[in-house]
C-alpha cells in the first residue's frame, strides 16, 4: 500500500512558480481593479488638466564679444561657461525686465520658465508655458529678448570701463610727452636732445599701444547672441491628449494594482494555495470539493448532508475520491479509524464530509459505524434519513457511558445506493472530556478492529474545544476540513502541533468553498454564522444536564 500520510513537494520549475504567484495575485481582484481604476482617473486628471496650457520655445545661440567675427583658428566664444550663462538666464534681473515688456507679473512668468542647453552646444532653449498660446509666445519672447539686453548691457558696460581705465593711463603721458617736446625745444645740447628724444620715443610707443587697445575694445562686436528659433504660438495644447494619458494611466494602474495586491499577498494570513495547506499540516489535500449553485456543498440549512440524496454527481465522486485515497493510506488500512474536524468555525462541512465519507466506504462494502462525537451541539440525527430491517451483527452495545453516552443505541442510516452504515448520535453530557476518554466510548471506537470494518468519528473544532485532542490518541487518523480562503496558516501549524503531540496524525486536508450565510471580513478570511439547525452550546460541568430527547420509533436501541 502507498503511505501518503507525509506530503511530497517535489521542486517547481521557476514558470511554475510564477504561474502559482500570478494566480495568487489574481485572487485580490478589488485591489487590482482599484490600481486601474487609479490609474486612469489620474490619467485623466492629468489630461484634462493639461488641456489648457500651451508651451512656447525659442533658442538662442550665445555668442561672445569679438573684434574680427571671421578671424580663423581659436575664437573667444570657447571661453563661455554656458552654466553660468544658463543661471543668468534664470535669475530675477531678467525676469524684472521680461515683466516689464510683457506687461505681467514677475511671479507668474517666473514659474513659467525653463531654461535647458542641449549637450555639446553654446545654446540656451527658454520654454514657457502658458494658459493662452499668445501670451506663452509673448512671455518667452520676452524672456529671450530680456536676456540678450542684459548680457549685451553688461558687455558694453565692460568696455566702457576698461576705455575708462586706458584713458586715465593715457592722460598723464599725453602731458608728459607735452613736456617733453617744451623741453626739446629749449635745450640747446645735442647731448641733452638726444636723451629727450629717447624718452619721447618709448613714451610714444607707450601711448601709441594705449590707443591701439582703446580702438580695440571701441570696435568689439558687443552682439551677445543670436536668436535661431523665434517663439510662436503653439497650435495644440501642450498635453500629450486624452488617449495617450488614458493608455498611459492604464499602464501605470495595472503595475499599481499588481502592487498593491502583491502587498496583500505578503501580509494576508490566510493560506493562499494547495501547497501551503500541504506544507501547514504536513499532509496531503485529498481532495476540493466543488463549488455548487443553490445548495452549498455541506448542504442548505435544513438540507440533506448525503451528496447522492442532492443529484450532484461531481460532489458525491469526489467523495468517493478521498475515501478512496485513505483506504490507500498505510495507517488508516492498519487501524482503519477517522476522525474527521475543522480547525475552527461552526459550518456545517465537517458533518457532511464525515457522513459522506461513511456512505463511500459503505458503498465499498465496508461495514461502518459513524460516531458523533460532538456532544456539545448534537444534531446528525436530524439531518439523516433512518434505514429499516436489522442493522449489521458486528454492531454491539458499548454500554452505559458517561452521562448517558454512549448509551447503546445506533441508528441505521440509510445511504441510498452506497448502502447504509449506523450512527451513534451524540447528546450532551455534563462532563464532555470525561464521556469521550471513558470505558465504553473505547470499546465503541474499537469497533474498527472487526475484519471488514471502519469507524468515522466526528468531533467540535480543534482550536475551539479540546474535544478533538481528547480522542486523537485512540482514533490516530485526522482528516482536517476547511476553507482555503478563511483559514489561516497559524490554525494549520498549531492543528498539526496539537494533533502531533496528542500521538495521532494528519492524514490529509479536505478542502471547501465558502459555504452559504458566511461573510469575507476585508479579504482577510470568511466569519461563519452560526447554522438554525445547530442545537444549544453546552452546558458547563456545574450546570444539570439536559435530557436527552427521546428516541423516534426509527431508532433501535442494540438488543
Amino acid at each position: 500500500m502507498t503511505d501518503v500520510t507525509r506530503a511530497e513537494q517535489p521542486s517547481q520549475d521557476e514558470p511554475d512558480l510564477l504561474r502559482d504567484q500570478f494566480k495568487q495575485l489574481v485572487r485580490y481582484r478589488a485591489l487590482l481593479v482599484a490600481g486601474l481604476l487609479v490609474g486612469l482617473l489620474g490619467g485623466a486628471y492629468l489630461a484634462f488638466s493639461g488641456a489648457d496650457s500651451y508651451t512656447a520655445t525659442s533658442e538662442v545661440r550665445v555668442r561672445a564679444a569679438i573684434e574680427d567675427p571671421f578671424v580663423a583658428g581659436a575664437t573667444a566664444d570657447k571661453n563661455i561657461d554656458i552654466g553660468t550663462e544658463r543661471q543668468s538666464a534664470l535669475s530675477s534681473t531678467v525676469a524684472d525686465a521680461a515683466a516689464k515688456t510683457a506687461g505681467a507679473q514677475v511671479a507668474t512668468m517666473s514659474k513659467c520658465l525653463q531654461v535647458t542647453n542641449p549637450p555639446n552646444t553654446l545654446v540656451l532653449r527658454f520654454t514657457c508655458t502658458a494658459g493662452t498660446a499668445q501670451h506663452a509666445a509673448d512671455w518667452v519672447n520676452a524672456f529671450t529678448k530680456a536676456y540678450l539686453d542684459d548680457r549685451q548691457a553688461q558687455t558694453k558696460a565692460t568696455v566702457a570701463r576698461m576705455v575708462a581705465s586706458y584713458q586715465s593711463q593715457l592722460e598723464p603721458m599725453v602731458t608728459q610727452r607735452n613736456d617733453l617736446l617744451d623741453q626739446i625745444a629749449r635745450a640747446k645740447s645735442s647731448q641733452v636732445v638726444g636723451t629727450l628724444v629717447s624718452s619721447q620715443t618709448n613714451l610714444l610707443s607707450r601711448i601709441t599701444e594705449l590707443n591701439g587697445d582703446i580702438s580695440g575694445l571701441r570696435a568689439l562686436d558687443t552682439t551677445p547672441g543670436v536668436v535661431i528659433k523665434p517663439g510662436v504660438a503653439p497650435s495644440a495644447p501642450s498635453g500629450p491628449g486624452l488617449p495617450m494619458m488614458l493608455g498611459l494611466g492604464l499602464g501605470v494602474g495595472i503595475a499599481l494594482g499588481l502592487l498593491f495586491a502583491w502587498v496583500r499577498l505578503v501580509f494576508d494570513p490566510t493560506v493562499r494555495s494547495d501547497a501551503e495547506v500541504t506544507r501547514a499540516l504536513g499532509a496531503p489535500v485529498l481532495g476540493t470539493l466543488p463549488r455548487l449553485r443553490g445548495r452549498a456543498a455541506a448542504g442548505g440549512p435544513g438540507g440533506s448532508l448525503l451528496a447522492g440524496g442532492r443529484g450532484d454527481g461531481r460532489l458525491a465522486e469526489e467523495y468517493r475520491a478521498v475515501a478512496f485515497r485513505l483506504t490507500h493510506d498505510k495507517r488508516f488500512s492498519e487501524r482503519r479509524r477517522l476522525l474527521v474536524v475543522a480547525p475552527r468555525g461552526t459550518g456545517e462541512t465537517p458533518a457532511a464530509v464525515a457522513v459522506n465519507l461513511a456512505a463511500s466506504f459503505a458503498e465499498m462494502g465496508m461495514e461502518v459505524l459513524l460516531v458523533e462525537a460532538d456532544l456539545r451541539t448534537p444534531a446528525l440525527s436530524a439531518r439523516l434519513r433512518t434505514a429499516d430491517g436489522a442493522r449489521p451483527g458486528w454492531a454491539r452495545t458499548p454500554g452505559l457511558g458517561e452521562g448517558g453516552w454512549p448509551a447503546g443505541l445506533q441508528v441505521p442510516i440509510d445511504a441510498g445506493e452506497s448502502g447504509s452504515f449506523d450512527l451513534v448520535p451524540g447528546r450532551r453530557v455534563r462532563n464532555v472530556a470525561r464521556a469521550l476518554t471513558s470505558a465504553p466510548a473505547g470499546r465503541l471506537f474499537a469497533e474498527a478492529d472487526e475484519p471488514g470494518s471502519v469507524v468515522v468519528v466526528l468531533a467540535p473544532p480543534v482550536l475551539g474545544y479540546a474535544d478533538a485532542i481528547a480522542l486523537a490518541d485512540r482514533v490516530d487518523g485526522v482528516v482536517v476540513v476547511c476553507d482555503p480562503r478563511a483559514v489561516h496558516r497559524a490554525d494549520l501549524e498549531r492543528v498539526h502541533e496539537l494533533v502531533d503531540a496528542a500521538g495521532a496524525a494528519v492524514l490529509g486536508v479536505v478542502l471547501h468553498p465558502a459555504e452559504p450565510g458566511t461573510r469575507r471580513r476585508f479579504g482577510l478570511g470568511r466569519t461563519a454564522r452560526p447554522s438554525r439547525q445547530a442545537a444549544p452550546a453546552a452546558r458547563r460541568d456545574g450546570d444539570l444536564p439536559q435530557e436527552a430527547a427521546p428516541a423516534s420509533p426509527e431508532r433501535h436501541p442494540v438488543p
